[in-house]
């Protein structure tokens, strides 16, 4: 079984003028599709063939760097196109909103932390909301395209909003100005998706 590069839910256009439709395309047909393909090359006629995308990471060989590298990519991209939306967004509540407030005492201050993250991961990663057992919330970076699942994570627990802070996913638009890239993705944070995916790890 190979993993399939997922489509998008919507148009490349889509999310302008917050993240352009020519990033969006390069973003999602090449550097995606190039994980993708490579992740299906580097399990090919190994026992990590028939497992779950979150079983080959949560049980990574951290010095196997073909399935580290795009095992990684393949998961952090999917979940970064989910959890974003041009329309229905929804708006943060519920328990996810609860845990936020306990976590960070108010979604101002989750939203300035979560900035930070991303604002000050040094060269390519990513920023992460994550949710533990319990229901406990957590905001940490990671490098390159490693992500809380790992076996190295110092964090742990499920991300649940992921912002890639790669070059590759912002600099067309926003040039060296990764700090309005951070904010501009407050304005396209597909909530919906972000609390059911926090209801099922929790």
């Amino acid at each position: 079984m190979s993993f399939k590069l997922p489509e998008l839910g919507y148009a490349y256009d889509a999310l302008e003028p917050n993240i352009d439709a020519r990033t969006m395309e390069i973003h999602h047909t090449k550097h995606h599709n190039g994980y993708t393909n490579n992740l299906n090359n580097a399990i090919a006629g190994t026992d990590l063939e028939n497992k779950s995308i979150e079983d080959i990471l949560e049980n990574l060989d951290m010095k196997n760097g073909a399935v580290r590298n795009n095992g990684g990519g393949f998961y952090n991209h999917s979940l970064f196109w989910s959890v974003m939306n041009p329309e229905d967004k929804g708006r943060l509540s519920g328990e996810l909103k609860d845990a936020i407030d306990a976590a960070f005492g108010s979604f101002d201050e989750f939203k300035t932390v979560f900035a930070k993250a991303a604002g000050t991961r040094f060269g390519s990663g990513w920023a992460w909301l994550c949710v533990h057992k319990g229901g406990k919330v957590e905001v940490c970076s990671t490098p390159n395209q490693d992500n809380p699942l790992m076996p190295n994570s110092d964090f742990g627990g499920t991300p649940i909003l992921g912002l890639d802070v790669w070059e590759h996913a912002y600099y067309l638009n926003y040039q060296n100005r990764r700090p309005d890239y951070v904010q501009a993705f407050f304005n396209v944070i597909n909530w919906n998706e972000v609390e059911r995916r926090f209801a099922a790890a929790k």
